[in-house]
């Protein structure tokens, strides 16, 4: 090294100190990158992408020939700044050319090169993979024994470095990279993605028309009152009962039935003729199962049952679909059914109204894990059915009980906190 001019041996230090800022730039880029946008970019034929994917898979060896390397520029920065200090200052420089090239290596190939490429991954990490590929070749033997003995530790704590590969994803994670996901997913969508994650924690008893508002023909009754049940019901599928809709008898479709009673051609037998066999759903089913339990039995009603077989409520496809996309209107001023704003601080709220649909539409934060009516809220926390008048608060909410009935609370009249977001009800 005596025949080595100092220009050449600074030449040579400031060559290393770059290779050095590469190593651990490349490093923090690489191991900063979206899986998920390099997946994409992957599958859109990006070549920088696909070589850096491909490193990624297993990142023991691609931490070890990047280690490998910066620990060799930096050691041998070290001994070329130490004879460049011996030649400067004597027994002195060893100390000098210390200090200094810890501060050089710290500024210069540390903390500059890793935040840039923590600012801009892709732009350091896709470069970058050009160059550790076909370094990764050369130096494959000494990364193998290097990475047969820390793979040998890493074991010994249960640790595999082909778990890389399978990391995925919870629920909760997805829900908040789409939280998260600002301008790049419309408002709209993002709350529609939301409540695809929020089908999985909810049943089909929160959304079900419970048994007393069944509409249906009761096939009973004498044929005239049929009839006029027929022309003047505004929904399209009604089920068939034999006076009590425990004693189910089937579901009709109204455009098949019609069509015999405009040719005059209709009797009770022949609409148990047309009648399709109920289906039944258990009780706790979750939304998300359901939906695709509709789809494989290609039905768009069933009927919620419990453990004993009783008929406790109906659910509908579009029911499950509004949990998605919201209520199927244009109208602005119904999108909140049985719920009447009074004041700009009070709402008129049917007992048979869910909490669930109450908070989403409302931006109210009544709890979900107990009754799933506002009717079975007031009758949990009162323990009794109250009479009208009687004023209540739960949680900063002011119930205060409009109606009851012998066995239920008819309609309450609520006041949320003055903080809580509203929305407009239907007045």
């Amino acid at each position: 090294m005596d025949e080595i001019s100092l220009p050449v041996l600074f030449g040579i230090l400031a060559i290393l100190i770059i290779l050095s800022g590469f190593f651990s730039g490349s490093e923090t880029g690489l191991m900063t990158l979206n899986r998920y946008r390099l997946k994409h970019l992957q599958k859109a034929g990006h070549g920088g992408a696909r070589r850096a994917a491909s490193l990624l898979e297993r990142p023991d060896r691609l931490i070890g020939v990047i280690l490998l390397g910066n620990n060799l520029v930096n050691i041998a920065a070290s001994a070329v700044a130490t004879i460049i200090g011996l030649r400067l200052f004597g027994e002195l420089g060893i100390l000098l050319a210390t200090i200094f090239l810890t501060l050089v290596i710290l500024i210069c190939s540390e903390v500059t090169p890793k935040t840039l490429a923590a600012l801009h991954p892709e732009k350091i990490a896709f470069p970058a993979s050009y160059v550790y590929g076909p370094l990764l070749r050369v130096l494959w033997p000494l990364v193998f024994v290097i990475n047969l003995i820390t793979n040998g530790i890493l074991k010994l704590v249960r640790v595999s470095p082909e778990d890389a590969a399978a990391h995925n994803l919870s629920s909760e994670e997805l829900r908040t990279v789409v939280t998260e996901a600002g301008a790049m997913i419309p408002r709209r969508h993002q709350q529609m993605l939301l409540s695809v994650l929020d089908l999985e924690n909810a049943t089909v008893e929160d959304i079900m028309v419970p048994r007393n508002e069944i509409v249906g023909i009761d096939l009973s009754l004498p044929w005239a009152d049929i009839l006029a049940q027929l022309v003047s019901n505004e929904h399209t599928r009604l089920p068939l009962y034999d006076g009590s809709i425990d004693e189910l008898r089937g579901m009709v479709h109204l455009r098949r039935v019609l069509s015999l009673l405009a040719d005059d051609n209709l009797d009770k037998e022949k609409m148990l003729e047309l009648a399709r066999d109920p289906y039944y759903i258990p009780e706790g089913t979750p939304l998300n199962q359901q939906l695709l339990n509709f789809q494989t039995q290609r039905r768009r009603i069933g009927f919620v049952v419990d453990e004993y077989g009783d008929i406790q409520g109906l659910v509908t496809l579009e029911d499950i679909l509004e949990e998605i996309v919201g209520e199927f209107t244009s109208d602005p001023a119904t999108r909140v059914k049985n719920v009447y704003m009074e004041s700009k601080d009070s709402y008129l709220v049917n007992g048979n109204v869910t909490l669930r649909s109450l908070n989403r539409a409302m931006g109210w934060k009544l709890p979900l894990d107990g009754p799933k009516t506002v009717n079975g809220l007031v009758l949990e926390h009162l323990e009794t059915i109250p009479e009208a008048g009687a004023t209540f608060k739960f949680r900063d909410y002011v119930f205060e009980i409009a109606q009851t009935r012998a066995n239920l609370v008819r309609s309450v009249r609520i006041r949320p906190p003055a903080k809580s977001t509203r929305r407009r009800a239907r007045q």
